[in-house]
């Protein structure tokens, strides 16, 4: 009789009884968990879920809120990419900030990260005040304070003119300048991101950076050599985090242009010309298309960026 069979034999099994116990309170057990579910499945199928499948079904009709929605068939999405210029325009002024903007927060959110790791006088103050920004950038009221300072009586120009630079040019009312000075906001909230960037050089092991002097490496290998590689996984994740963030944008193109976009679809975003088309000209079918289209961008975008993570972040669990 070999060993598996005696340890079976010896095992006492449970009766009847308390087997049908152990599904009872089984029962109870998920019952509990599905009634804890119960509010966010609610939530995800009427507010989300079913919204989402709602717009799926839209853009393929002709529906103007107030009527019956009309079944066209593709007809949105042909006009979209052949019949549609503003919504190449507003697809070009989404990219231009995403691909100009992500960058230059990421070089500027980790330049401060890595000189607040250095032991200075006031360092917690200096993080509050580079992380404020990142909590009211996004906000109404700054995008306001933006259109007054870009305008053309605005600050800038009047601290132009107290160095003797005079000039009555509005960096918001010309298509030149106008997405820029967005462009500006946008990497003035680089406080988020530096805060993340600060707790991943915190986890860097010290050790690492001991075995690179002793090698020789100065400064500029180190960070190269050493810091980004450990780091990659949370460069990675503030890059992802931000493309979706751009792609997003809104509330500041919408404010500094009164939500029509200008001067000449020069602050056009995406996500603004979705909103025109669904709540001004009330063509829902169409904009449920928009919504479709930026769906699908967004999850290129995400995918492209995990398929060359495989390439260039370094986990440290890797062999």
């Amino acid at each position: 009789m070999t060993l598996e069979l005696e340890q079976t034999l010896i095992t006492p099994t449970p009766s009847g009884k308390q087997a049908q116990s152990r599904r009872r309170i089984g029962r109870r057990d998920n019952l509990a968990g599905y009634a804890f579910m119960t509010p966010w499945i609610i939530g995800f199928v009427f507010i989300i879920g079913g919204p989402v499948l709602a717009s799926l079904y839209l853009s393929f009709t002709d529906y103007s809120v107030l009527g019956t929605p009309a079944w066209i068939g593709t007809d949105n999405y042909q006009r979209m990419f052949t019949e549609d210029p503003r919504f190449w325009e507003s697809l070009r002024v989404t990219l231009t900030y995403l691909v100009i903007s992500v960058p230059i927060v990421q070089v500027f959110a980790l330049s401060l990260a890595t000189m607040l790791t250095n032991r200075i006088r006031g360092l917690g103050a200096y993080r509050a005040i580079f992380y404020v920004p990142s909590l009211i950038g996004g906000s109404v009221a700054i995008a306001i304070l933006w259109r007054f300072l870009f305008q053309g009586n605005g600050l800038l120009n009047n601290a132009l003119g107290a160095i003797g630079v005079d000039t009555t040019f509005s960096w918001i009312g010309e298509p030149d300048t106008a997405l820029y000075t967005l462009i500006v906001l946008n990497v003035w909230q680089f406080g988020s991101a530096m805060i993340i960037y600060l707790a991943g050089l915190k986890q860097i092991p010290g050790e690492m950076r001991e075995a690179a002097i002793m090698d020789g490496a100065g400064p500029i290998r180190r960070f190269f050599s050493v810091t980004l590689p450990l780091l990659s996984p949370i460069i990675f994740f503030n890059v992802l985090m931000n493309v979706v963030g751009a792609f997003q944008a809104f509330n500041t193109a919408y404010i500094v242009s009164n939500g029509t976009g200008g001067p000449a679809d020069s602050t056009l975003f995406y996500t603004l010309y979705l909103y025109q088309k669904g709540f001004v000209d009330f063509d829902m079918g169409y904009a449920s298309a928009l919504g479709w289209v930026l769906l699908v961008i967004v999850g290129i975008a995400a995918g492209g960026l995990f398929a060359l993570s495989r390439r260039i972040v370094h986990y440290g669990d890797e062999s």
